[in-house]
């Protein structure tokens, strides 16, 4: 039994590699649930229980030949990343088709891992795009569009050196959204632009976190309460958080 079960640790080490992806790349608590339970049944196992939420995951295997194995994934962070998500869920369909080896699992997380993301310019061009059309669209003038996208250009800027120094993702949101407010109000003092509130509700847009409200509300509807409220609470500390700091930018000039 000593071989199959040193076996089964080391596949579910590497399943769980799997599913600590999924939750970081944006996955709801269901979907990675039901990929692991799958993935693991697909390579043996007789009974497999996966319980997951925003920030952990565990998971407990059976089979006759190695017993009952268990493991915890502590997870950190998360990048909000769908392409990623969509590789990371394919490996998964292909492994419950074709069960394949640990080192091949390996191989393809370090593909994944590898995969190009957009480069650093286009980031930056969507960010101008988003602000600035957002700010016309709530009926800013193109001089406010001009200004929100210039701002957002900046704003990207800002979440890569947050990134780079792992700031705390409220204090990051509070100091992005400040930042944001204290741009739109200079620009209208400057009279590069013409209305500070209509610039600002550009800027909001590429902080609001929609992804993981969305999120949350599919968690609480598939019956994933735990996870849902944690999401929820957590878009919403966010959310709060970038009002806040729009707000005392407005106060601050």
């Amino acid at each position: 039994m000593e071989p199959d079960r040193k076996l089964a640790e080391e596949f579910l080490y590497a399943a769980l590699n799997i599913g600590e992806r999924m939750l970081q790349c944006g996955a709801e608590v269901n979907r990675v649930e039901d990929s692991l339970r799958r993935i693991l049944k697909a390579h043996g196992a007789q009974r497999a229980d996966v319980f997951t939420i925003t920030s952990s995951i565990v998971v407990t295997i059976y089979a006759p030949s190695f017993g009952v194995v268990t493991q915890t994934r502590r997870v950190l962070g998360n990048r909000f990343d769908l392409t990623r998500l969509h590789m990371l869920n394919q490996l998964s369909r292909d492994l419950c088709a074709h069960p394949q080896s640990i080192a091949r699992i390996d191989a393809r997380l370090e593909e994944i891992d590898r995969a190009p993301a957009y480069p650093f310019w286009a980031q930056m061009c969507i960010y101008a795009l988003i602000s600035g059309s957002f700010s016309i669209f709530f009926g800013g003038t193109w001089r406010d569009g001009l200004a929100a996208a210039a701002i957002g250009v900046l704003l990207k800027l800002v979440d890569a050196l947050q990134t780079r120094a792992r700031l705390n993702p409220f204090f990051a949101s509070f100091s992005s959204s400040l930042i944001g407010g204290l741009l739109a109000v200079i620009a209208v003092r400057l009279t590069l632009a013409d209305h500070a509130d209509l610039i600002s509700i550009g800027s909001v847009m590429l902080l609001i976190p929609g992804i993981a409200l969305t999120n949350a509300i599919r968690d609480m509807f598939s019956g994933d309460l735990i996870s849902g409220l944690l999401r929820f609470a957590d878009a919403m500390l966010i959310a709060l958080t970038v009002a806040f700091g729009f707000v005392l930018a407005g106060r601050l000039l």
